[in-house]
């Protein structure tokens, strides 16, 4: 089947590429997923340059697990908003794409209303959307206009190991070994509030077992997938530097997390709001 290539001109997919390049999502989506999955959801938000995927499984008791979606839908996703745009309307800024065994899919376009940004975008971002994505001025959104909203969940951070590319993030200082030791140790001992039975794959040695835990960890200021802390442990990849700065701030000791505070992270991960 023949795919759009990259550098996809805005507006270039008809209706029958489109659908095309939705049902190769969905089937990425689907090999990544683990055996016996019952259900499926990846929400894909970009505005601007800024980007995020989220991806989790659905029990069939309707709990929440965190899914690392894989690298390639990011790019897909990007290919099918640019060829999505239509200067009369703009394109969309998000996209929930949901699977359920054994072959059906949804997927739900947003094109005016705010994602639940894990991390917001920066002030800069909206203009470059309209640049990259023109659309008529009466139909761009109030919250594209206004200053970022703030963090939501009480002001929780979210630590991220890869860059929009789905590639670990390499570029950022090396710790000392000393110091290195006691940043895993800190990033491990916090509390877990959401995990998966299975492991992903290790993106810089994708030959080896699976070995990536499936968590998520919090000190009710920072949220950060277990991969944070694997990285730093297998291949010296360093977390953000905010998030180290945080821990050194700390002298690498962790806070009492409060239930209060562990469920504000799994919202947060989750995309729920709670009021």
């Amino acid at each position: 089947m023949s795919q759009p290539g990259p550098g996809v001109q805005p507006g270039a997919l008809d209706e029958a590429a489109q659908q095309q390049l939705i049902q190769e999502i969905g089937r990425v989506i689907v090999r990544a997923l683990p055996p016996g999955w019952h259900e499926a959801t990846v929400e894909y938000r970009a505005v601007g340059a800024h980007r995020e995927t989220v991806g989790q499984l659905i029990a069939p008791n309707g709990t929440a697990i965190p899914l690392a979606p894989p690298a390639e839908t990011d790019q897909l996703f990007a290919r099918l908003r640019e060829g999505m745009h239509k200067p009369d309307r703009g394109t969309w800024v998000s996209a929930l794409y949901r699977l359920q065994r054994p072959g059906s899919y949804t997927v739900d376009f947003n094109g005016d209303y705010r994602p639940n940004w894990r991390t917001p975008p920066p002030p800069e971002a909206c203009a470059e959307e309209l640049r990259r994505f023109p659309r008529p001025d009466s139909l761009v959104p109030d919250w594209f206009r206004a200053s970022p909203a703030p963090a939501a969940n009480g002001g929780l951070r979210t630590a991220e190991v890869f860059d929009d590319d789905g590639r670990p993030i390499t570029e950022r200082p090396e710790l000392a070994a000393d110091e290195r030791d006691r940043v895993i140790d800190y990033l491990e001992r916090a509390p877990i509030v959401l995990a998966a039975r299975s492991y992903d794959t290790d993106r810089l040695d994708p030959r080896g077992a699976s070995s990536v835990p499936m968590t998520f960890h919090t000190d009710g200021t920072w949220v950060w997938p277990g991969a944070v802390g694997y990285y730093l442990r297998a291949h010296g990849v360093a977390p953000e530097t905010e998030l180290v700065e945080h821990i050194r701030g700390l002298g690498f000791q962790l806070p009492e997390v409060g239930e209060p505070q562990k469920e504000l992270a799994v919202s947060l991960i989750t995309g729920e709001q709670r009021n």
